[in-house]
């Protein structure tokens, strides 16, 4: 009985160690402000469901729509990558996002489309692989942008992340924490032990920037 619970303590020691290492490493990284955040080439912004259920919008997506636009009207960047899941016809997270932008009077032309996006490793690894992104900043809320940065890092990308706001304590939040909490520990082992592969590659598209 002993050992079972000195593997269990073990174990949580472990996870929460590698919690504590992302969360570490990207402090330095990320910003809240728009005034003090470098301008880059690019932003890379990864998808998320724009409504958690019919006629209710998801606040982490509006949020991230919105930290988008501010980046581009403060002149902060020059091209926009959208990378998320399109799973089916119904549903396609990087042409909800394009939709929103381009209602905010983003032109088109500076936006490219990740459809492949099926997980934060898939979209990272995409960004250099696919859209040459190296040195660029990466929109989501804190908790997600942790790993983020700690993914692109992996890569020896250059990444720095702009926090997308959040809204703590609510019951989506809690859920998202406890879902990160686990999402790190499987990106600490996909990156250094099973060095997963995101599920497509593809052909490289021409980012342009706006002048």
């Amino acid at each position: 009985m002993k050992k079972y619970i000195f593997i269990l303590f073990l174990g949580l020691a472990v996870v929460y160690g590698i919690n504590e290492y992302i969360y570490i490493k990207a402090q330095p990284k990320m910003y809240a402000n728009i005034k003090d955040i470098p301008s880059k080439k690019a932003v890379l912004v990864l998808g998320t469901a724009k409504y958690i259920r019919r006629g209710v919008i998801n606040y982490f997506y509006s949020y991230r729509i919105r930290a988008t636009i501010a980046l581009w009207k403060a002149g902060k960047v020059k091209a926009i990558i959208l990378s998320g899941d399109n799973g089916s016809k119904y549903y396609n997270e990087p042409k909800t996002m394009l939709k929103d932008l381009i209602k905010a009077g983003i032109p088109r032309q500076y936006i490219r489309l990740d459809y492949a996006g099926f997980r934060t490793l898939d979209s990272i690894v995409r960004a250099k692989a696919i859209f040459d992104l190296e040195d660029y900043i990466i929109v989501s809320q804190k908790f997600h942008l942790e790993r983020a940065l700690f993914i692109a890092s992996s890569k020896n990308q250059k990444a720095i992340g702009f926090i997308a706001k959040d809204i703590p304590n609510t019951p989506s939040a809690k859920r998202m924490q406890i879902r990160e909490f686990l999402a790190r520990t499987k990106a600490f082992l996909d990156i250094y032990l099973l060095h997963t592969q995101p599920k497509f590659y593809g052909k490289k598209v021409i980012v342009k920037y706006k002048k």
